[in-house]
């Protein structure tokens, strides 16, 4: 049994100057410690950015921050692929950051400027993120500032510490599915030193079959100030076990909607950080700050699917052994790992006028250095009626790893991959007028990557590929008043292939995902041209204590050489692949109020996600396939997976002095499934979601909580996608090749919250 592990650690660089910006309730800094003394006005920014403190990210009171994010950003959806709301998919104006192997990733995370794209496949474990201890989530739209996979945005969390947070609180909630969640944090401060801690904990049974889950997570700052310095070590951890069962027939799901279709398919992650952050003050006007970390991921997936097995036929000179469609590879439980080490950023701030005028200056580099180790076999098994994939003692050959003739997904594999990013950036805003502010900025990146088979059977594994590119950045906001302001910007970010995506890339030698990699053919590197215009406003004291804030935003994003992953005519495998261009175009609006004992959001995204080039694409499963598994596409066919239209609102009423109750309101517009390209077949339906929630103060430091998610307990499919029906031949018959995952049903949940 081998495992995946990964580590990553960095270095960051910023230099900042110009006048000290005006009193704001938001301000911007391109680093990593939340309290930074020099800081450019959100209202500055020549482009989107939605802010969220803590108290908004732990309303919903869910497993990790995405049940947030889902609920309240504009332009953002959630697609819950796998069927368990700890490893769902963000998705942002048509981008993705998913925790799954195989799917391109679009855009950038980071905690308190660590990196959490994973070095092997850009892939982000949203488990694993302490939610109690983010004291403030940025979503940005493109800006290369962030470095690589920024193609459509960024998600900035900033973390707490001991000067930034005191206090203690400690929550305990349960409910339906057996599910358990407790959360803890304190901190102290005395004198020139603080400390930071927060913990929690995860449990649930899953609704479905085989789907439990358990994680724990832990986060740690020591602070020490000196002078006009600060220093920060930081420690945070996560342990996972996840039920990743994923979509399921929906002939099955008629007959049973907490059905899956093979298991076991689990994984667990390991993940552990130490971050070495510090800042210092050079003058009135600099600062200087920087990061260095060490990230390790340790990751295990067990996959038991089903593959096409037959008798090699009598042409074949393999006759009276086991084939694959002729070709071999079958039933696979595949297990994975990789290893990683990586080195960061480094930053410094200040502000100083420029020529008379009000300026902002940041400039920093980046270096990320990675060593991965990734090891995966498949043995031979029996699908059993029950869908249960596992080892049988009268099955010839049961246990013994599965070969191909032609070398056709060999096993096992045996990866050792290096990856080294390198970036420099500098983005200057400059005043022209006390209304008018001028951004301009580029950032450099480099990507070098090398792959080596280390079984010493698959040098076709063994590659070098060299990445650069220059992105560049410019933008005007004009203040149209003291509330409302005007921005438009253009900005280009790029992002390199992973080792994973080069390894995977050929055709004709499909992978199985998350298992066997094949092949080291060349991928071009994706480029993203963004451009992005709108009005946003902040009125406050219309009403005693209220405060209204709003934005309107358009936005356009032409990719490309955009990397998609496609499935192969062989059952279970895939292969990544460049289409020359794509377009996602839409626009946002949103609105929250806040005023004395109640406040509400609401937002609404349009979003035209197309394929803006005519070839043909491989979807063997979709029903509108020629012979040849192949569909036509052509320039406005829709990418799939990606509603047009989606709505988000909520609110919060103290309906009594210590009786507050609230809720939100979630409609998703219907979308394409996946793998359905050429969209010559019906979309999954547009999707509402009710939840409401109640918290009673019966005490000066209790507080009861109560939730109810899906209110009206809706069915509704959250992810389509296809399969093969006749690959359950033996076990059932499906025609329908459909997949669904559901939404879970209507769940409960009682908590208790103490507050020292």
């Amino acid at each position: 049994m081998l495992s995946r592990t990964a580590m990553s650690s960095a270095l960051l660089l910023m230099l900042v100057a110009g006048q000290a910006p005006a009193q704001t309730e938001h301000v911007v800094v391109y680093g990593a410690l939340p309290d930074s003394d020099i800081g450019l006005s959100a209202d500055k920014i020549p482009g989107q950015l939605q802010s969220f403190g803590a108290s908004q990210l732990t309303a919903q009171h869910g497993a990790t921050v995405l049940n947030a994010l889902g609920a309240q950003a504009a332009g953002v959806s959630l697609s819950d692929t796998q069927g368990n709301a700890m490893v769902q998919d963000l998705r942002f104006h048509g981008f993705t950051a998913s925790p799954l192997q195989g799917t391109p990733q679009g855009l950038a995370v980071y905690q308190s400027g660590m990196r959490l794209n994973e070095a092997f496949g850009d892939t982000v474990n949203w488990d694993a993120i302490p939610t109690a201890a983010i004291e403030q989530l940025e979503v940005w739209t493109a800006n290369p500032v962030f470095g690589l996979n920024a193609l459509g945005g960024s998600v900035n969390m900033i973390m707490k510490n001991g000067f930034s947070w005191q206090g203690a609180d400690a929550a305990l909630q349960g409910g339906s599915y057996a599910h358990g969640m407790a959360s803890a944090e304190w901190s102290a401060q005395k004198g020139d030193f603080s400390f930071y801690g927060a913990a929690e904990g995860i449990t649930d049974a899953g609704w479905r079959f085989h789907s439990q889950s358990n994680l724990a997570r832990l986060y740690v700052d020591a602070g020490w100030r000196f002078g006009g310095s600060e220093l920060h070590l930081v420690a945070s951890g996560a342990a996972t076990n996840l039920g990743v069962i994923g979509p399921t027939p929906i002939g099955l799901i008629q007959q049973d909607a907490r059905s899956v279709y093979t298991f076991p398919q689990t994984t667990r992650n390991t993940i552990a950080s130490l971050a070495l952050m510090a800042k210092t003050r050079l003058s009135e006007h600099w600062q200087i700050e920087g990061s260095a970390y060490s990230r390790a991921l340790k990751q295990r997936h067990v996959d038991g699917n089903a593959a096409d097995f037959q008798r090699c036929s009598a042409s074949s000179s393999f006759v009276n052994r086991l084939c694959l469609q002729d070709d071999a590879f079958a039933r696979p439980v595949p297990f994975t790992g990789t290893a990683a080490l990586a080195f960061r950023n480094q930053f410094v701030t200040g502000n100083a006028p420029l020529l008379g005028l009000g300026n902002y200056l940041t400039a920093g580099f980046s270096f990320d250095g990675s060593g991965i180790g990734f090891h995966s076999t498949s043995t031979l098994a029996r699908v059993f009626p029950d869908f249960h994939v596992a080892l049988d003692p009268a099955l010839a050959g049961a246990g013994n790893i599965v070969h191909s003739n032609g070398n056709l997904g060999y096993a096992p594999v045996t990866l050792g991959a290096t990856t080294n990013y390198l970036g420099f950036y500098a983005v200057d805003a400059l005043d022209l007028t006390t209304a008018l502010t001028l951004t301009a900025g580029f950032r450099v990146n480099a990507a070098d990557i090398v792959t080596r088979d280390r079984s010493g059977t698959a040098a076709e594994l063994n590659g070098v590929h060299g990445y650069g590119h220059i992105n560049p950045l410019a933008g005007l906001t004009y203040k149209l008043s003291e509330a409302i302001s005007a921005f438009a910007g253009y900005a280009q970010a790029n992002r390199a292939p992973t080792p994973l995506e080069l390894d995977c890339a050929n055709p004709n030698l499909p992978c199985l995902l998350e298992g066997s990699l094949i092949s080291d053919p060349p991928l071009a590197q994706v480029v993203s041209h963004t451009y992005q215009a709108g009005l946003r406003g902040n009125l406050a004291g219309l009403l005693d204590e209220d405060h209204l804030a709003w934005s309107i935003s358009l936005f356009r994003t032409d990719s490309v050489n955009d990397i998609v992953a496609l499935a192969s005519t062989i059952a279970g495998r895939g292969y990544f692949t460049n289409v020359p261009a794509t377009q996602r175009q839409g626009l946002d609006l949103s609105a929250r109020y806040e005023t004395h004992g109640w406040s509400a959001y609401a937002s609404y995204s349009y979003l035209d996600a197309t394929y803006q080039f005519t070839g043909a694409l491989a979807s063997p499963n979709n029903p509108a396939a020629n012979q040849a598994g192949i569909v036509a596409v052509t320039p406005g066919r829709h990418m799939p997976l990606n509603p047009a239209n989606s709505l988000r609102a909520g609110a919060e009423v103290d309906v009594l002095d210590d009786l507050s109750i609230g809720g939100e309101l979630a409609f998703t517009g219907s979308q394409y499934f996946d793998g359905d390209p050429s969209n010559l077949n019906p979309k999954l339906p547009s999707t509402l979601v009710a939840n409401l929630r109640a918290a009673w103060q019966f005490a000066q430091q209790w507080q009861l909580l109560a939730a109810v998610d899906n209110l009206f307990d809706n069915r509704d499919a959250l992810y389509g996608g296809y399969f093969d029906p006749s690959s359950t031949a033996g076990l059932v018959s499906l025609t329908d090749p459909r997949t669904l995952t559901l939404r879970q049903p209507v769940t409960f949940q009682l908590g208790l919250k103490l507050k020292l």
